[in-house]
């Protein structure tokens, strides 16, 4: 068993509004390039291990991709890693734009 949660689309609203929250996009560039959720950082899941000592594992992480799948791996990684604090976003950035809420121009 892996140290992470999931964390649903109302639990990333709440999370987005506090300070200090980490969101990691770990789709690829073209997925990116078609828009991702503000204030997001853009970590490609193949570059993770080479990024993962970039990210303090103090801070609240939340991982997402296109569908859940991926930043559920990105998620067991960084846990395995010592990262206690992590989070899967369920149904990825998929569920995010089925609850209506806009995407940003990647930054």
């Amino acid at each position: 068993m892996f140290g992470f949660k999931e964390i649903d689309i109302e639990g990333l609203k709440s999370a987005k509004s506090q300070e200090g929250v980490l969101l990691i996009d770990v789709r690829t560039d073209a997925e990116v390039a078609r828009g991702m959720i503000e204030g997001a950082k853009h970590i490609p899941l193949h570059l993770l291990p080479l990024k993962a000592n970039e990210l303090n594992a103090g801070v609240p992480t939340i991982f997402y991709c296109q569908s859940g799948a991926r930043s559920a791996q990105a998620c067991a990684f960084m846990s395995s890693k010592g990262h206690d604090d992590v989070y899967n976003l369920q149904g990825g950035i998929l569920a995010w734009m089925r609850d209506g809420m806009p995407l940003a121009a990647m930054c």
